[in-house]
Formats: structure tokens, sequence, C-alpha cells
């Protein structure tokens, strides 16, 4: 089992040297995989339902640092050696795919190999309207992206016709490192569950119904004439941050029976000191034994 660590590019973590100190802690107590979020604005007032808390709204109110998380994980690649660079998540039909393409592709060159691009659809639809991008028709335009990603990271000479981009032999270079970089789909929605299964290497629920959610992703890859067992399974919900030692390796062990890969907490500290005193602790008590 593998261990993240989520929100990393938040609170005291936003700024160059809270940043490095946490990466680096993680880094060091066993940590596989840092993944940063994303909001370019936040507009105030926003009347879109947040659904990762029963209120309805984010955490910390409106007004709060979110460094742009290519950015911000080319900061930390510069200060760490083997965790994993990942967005978790780029909210990817608010952006240029091409222009993403080539980011992405930039950090897994300097960052050796590094680069784990988790992608969503989004939800604040305020957000989409200050971005002149349409909040409909979201779900297809990502799938699409995918799509004319993989191409200008793999093929010799890029061509991509569709309804949303389209480009004709447009060489994009640097490529990635690891050939190409893989798509984790986030989300919790049977939707996401199906974008998963038919285009992702990766699939990332924050929360739900986790077996039902497993189910309807490997329907949808064997549909798409996938394989669903190597679809990676993170998984974001889980109450293995609530214990140490026996506690959460149990919970653990459960997840894995699950198909669970790699199990996200968020961070076990807000200041740095203490961040690095409970990741070793989570480390040697649960990471260390998890195998």
């Amino acid at each position: 089992m593998k261990f993240g660590l989520a929100f990393a590019n938040t609170g005291p973590f936003t700024g160059p040297e809270g940043a490095a100190a946490m990466a680096q802690a993680a880094e060091d107590a066993g940590f596989s995989t840092l993944w940063t979020v994303e909001h370019v604005v936040v507009p105030h007032g926003y009347a879109s339902t947040y659904p990762y808390a029963p209120d309805g709204r984010m955490p910390g109110g409106e007004e709060f640092d979110i460094p742009d998380p290519l950015i911000w994980l080319a900061w930390v690649a510069a200060r760490t050696r083997s965790i994993r660079l990942a967005t978790g998540i780029l909210i990817l039909p608010q952006r240029n795919p091409v222009i993403t393409a080539k980011e992405v592709a930039t950090l897994d060159t300097l960052s050796g190999g590094r680069v784990v691009l988790g992608i969503g659809v989004g939800w604040l639809e305020e957000e989409f309207r200050v971005l002149g991008v349409p909040f409909e028709g979201r779900g297809p335009r990502t799938d699409e992206y995918v799509a004319a990603m993989r191409t200008l990271w793999t093929d010799d000479l890029p061509t991509h016709e569709g309804e949303y981009v389209s480009f004709r032999e447009a060489i994009c270079l640097p490529r990635p490192v690891q050939h190409t970089v893989p798509i984790v789909v986030g989300g919790h929605s049977p939707a996401a569950a199906r974008r998963a299964g038919r285009l992702g290497d990766g699939f990332f629920p924050a929360k739900g119904d986790l077996p039902a959610l497993l189910s309807e992703m490997r329907t949808a890859a064997e549909q798409a004439g996938r394989d669903p067992s190597a679809i990676e399974v993170t998984w974001g919900g889980s109450r293995v941050v609530r214990g140490a030692g026996d506690e959460a390796l149990d919970e653990v062990g459960r997840l894995h029976e699950q198909g669970v890969s790699q199990v996200v907490l968020p961070p076990l500290a807000f200041e740095v000191d203490g961040l690095r005193e409970k990741l070793a602790r989570f480390g040697d008590e649960v990471i260390a034994k998890a195998g």
C-alpha cells in the first residue's frame, strides 16, 4: 500500500519554506505522493455547492492562498528527490489542453519523471464564468482534452481533430520522461467512476460509496475493452488518519482487499514542526508496516 498527502499546497505550506519543509518531511516519512488542489479564483458569494463539506462551503471561507499547482510542484520538485508530484485535482476543462500538456511535460522532465496528473471536471460554476469557459459540456470537453494531451505527449507528429480542440502535426517538446504522464480521474460521482474506467490510469474518489464506485469503474473499463485491474485506485475518504498502529493497519488491509492501492491523508498538522513529528510517527507505525 502507498500513501499520499493531500491539500499539500494549502495553509502554511503555500509559501516557499513551508512548501519545501512539508514536502521533505513527507518524503522522509515514506509518503509516495503529494497531492495539490486548484482554484484559479474563488468568486465572492458563490452559490455553487462544494461537494466535500456538509454545509456546501469550502473550508476556510473565500479568502485563502491557493498557489497554482504546477508552479508549486515545480518548486517542490527542486527540493525533493523521489516523492511523486500529483495534482489532486487539476480542473482540466478550464485550461487550454495544449498549454497544459506543455507545462506538465516540462515538469515531468525537470522532476525526473515524477508527475501524476489528477484531473476533474470542476464544481464551481462561477469560476468557469470568470475564466470565460462554459460550465455546460465540461465532461465531454475533459474527455477530449485527455486524448489531445496524450497525443501531444506520445506522437511524433501529433494530430487531433475534435469538437473542442484541433491541431495537425503540432510537435510539442519536451516529451515526458515517463513517455506519457499517468492520468488519475478524480471525483465521487458515477460519471467520474465511468470516466476513470474509460480513460484513466487511476481513479481517485475523495468520498462516497467506495464499492459501488469501483464496480461502476470496472464495468466501464470492461465495456471499453480495458483491464480494470490496471487502473490504480487512490482512496481519499479513509478513516486511517483517525488512528495509528494496529487500528490504521486494519483499515489499510480492508481497503487493500477492495482494490485500493494508495491511501491519501489530509495534513496531520498545520505547522511545520508538528507536521514533521506526526508524519514521522505515521511513517514508523503505519507506512513501514503496511508494505
